[in-house]
């Protein structure tokens, strides 16, 4: 399979947007300032992270924290723990996050963070003591008001408590006793309810992207019952897969990093889920209802995955899993991206050409950063929302930058993710500072 650099792949998505974007705006010069200062990231911290390890040696880690943009707000974005980390996908991602803060219109700016690694062989103190190395090693230059780290692949709530334990501890030795824990928890978000996490925040990602899928379901010519397949069965997928279950959708294919199931009657997703946890993956567990039996189903690979005739293909693992290699094997009516830049700009011109809507990562999955900014504002404000109150306001964000999206497209007859980035773009440009 041919790789594809992400870099190049968002700055492809930025150009093509740009022209549109261009071509109806009655500021161009703006227009044109905006988007070469968005081919570069403002800064990026490259850190070595030396970790002593359980045996008593020393090993070096590699980590990077890209801040891409602040124009409207502080930096925000996710921390990967992941071996294909590279600079190219922090900036990407980082760039990404730029665009989708502004679709969904949160007050923040856009960046991401990485360690190359596989924590999976990583013992609980050697990556503890690896989090907070790489927490103290950019702690100057991030905080509740400048950069504000979140969980992305590989992390959880608990690495989240460790980088901002971290950054609190380092701030403290430099602050008057009086000031001395003053809204420090909010450096991070995706932290445990009980060191300031937010209600809603475990399940956020899916429950932003069913409200997506939920206000395009007429226009898409969706209806219950349709039949789903989900590449990628982590937090994200498995959420969906379960919401979608719930509201009356069959999900008859699912797959992780190991391989996949087909089960054409549609699978339990908590069944599948117990099972994965259980066997380490997803494949053999052929879950119709509670019971998981392979006469109800049969083994596939992710690629197998990709070109199944289903009613929405939804990639909710890593980018780069629609290419130009794959593009024209893609059968599904519709796809609804839960990855972070999973379409090359190949593939979705080869997608368009079929007319297959591809639904953008920077609005479908743009539910978790919009409750990890609920969490970091009640953490500011010294307040507690309900799960009740953290979803109504969601849906209601997700909602409305849903509509905006749409009639954009409409209006400008393009494609949603370029829709989705003149949103973006014509947001960042009221900034008003460039």
């Amino acid at each position: 399979m041919t790789k594809t650099n992400p870099f190049e792949s968002a700055m492809e998505q930025l150009a093509r947007a740009g022209e549109k974007l261009s071509a109806i705006s009655k500021q161009p010069s703006a227009v044109k300032n905006l988007l070469e200062a968005l081919q570069f990231p403002q800064r990026i911290v490259d850190v070595y992270i030396p970790v002593v390890m359980d045996n008593g040696s020393q090993k070096i880690f590699h980590g990077y924290r890209v801040q891409y943009n602040n124009f409207r707000g502080p930096y925000k974005g996710g921390t990967r723990f992941h071996l294909q980390v590279s600079e190219d996908e922090v900036k990407a991602l980082a760039f990404w996050m730029v665009m989708k803060l502004a679709v969904v219109d949160v007050p923040y700016g856009g960046g991401k963070g990485g360690v190359i690694v596989d924590p999976r062989t990583l013992s609980q103190g050697e990556l503890e003591r690896m989090t907070r190395s790489y927490a103290r090693a950019i702690a100057p230059v991030i905080g509740p008001t400048v950069d504000i780290p979140g969980p992305d692949v590989n992390t959880n709530e608990t690495i989240m408590y460790w980088m901002a334990d971290e950054y609190r501890r380092w701030k403290l030795g430099s602050l008057d006793d009086g000031k001395k824990e003053e809204k420090l928890w909010a450096v991070t978000t995706g932290k445990p309810l009980d060191h300031g996490g937010s209600q809603g925040r475990h399940d956020a990602t899916a429950t932003g992207a069913l409200f997506v899928f939920e206000k395009l379901m007429s226009k898409l010519g969706l209806k219950k019952g349709a039949t789903i397949a989900i590449q990628g069965y982590g937090n994200a997928g498995y959420f969906m897969a379960k919401f979608l279950h719930t509201a009356g959708f069959r999900i008859i294919a699912v797959s992780d990093s190991k391989g996949g199931v087909y089960v054409h009657e549609g699978i339990d997703p908590e069944a599948t889920m117990k099972c994965k946890m259980d066997k380490g993956t997803v494949a053999g567990c052929y879950c119709k209802g509670s019971v998981c039996d392979m006469r109800f189903g049969r083994t596939i690979g992710p690629e197998e995955l990709l070109a199944l005739p289903v009613d929405v293909l939804i990639p909710a693992a890593l980018e780069n899993a629609i290419n130009k290699d794959n593009a024209d094997r893609i059968q599904a009516k519709a796809i609804f991206e839960m990855a972070n830049g999973p379409t090359t700009p190949e593939a979705d011109e080869i997608l368009a050409k079929k007319g297959i809507p591809v639904i953008p990562d920077i609005l479908t999955n743009a539910g978790g950063v919009t409750v990890s900014y609920f969490e970091w504002k009640q953490n500011m404000d010294g307040t507690h929302w309900t799960e009740k109150e953290v979803r109504e306001k969601l849906k209601k964000v997700m909602e409305k930058a849903t509509g905006e999206v749409w009639d954009t497209s409409v209006k400008l007859k393009t494609t949603m993710r370029t829709a989705a980035f003149v949103v973006g773009l014509e947001r960042i440009l009221k900034a008003d500072t460039v």
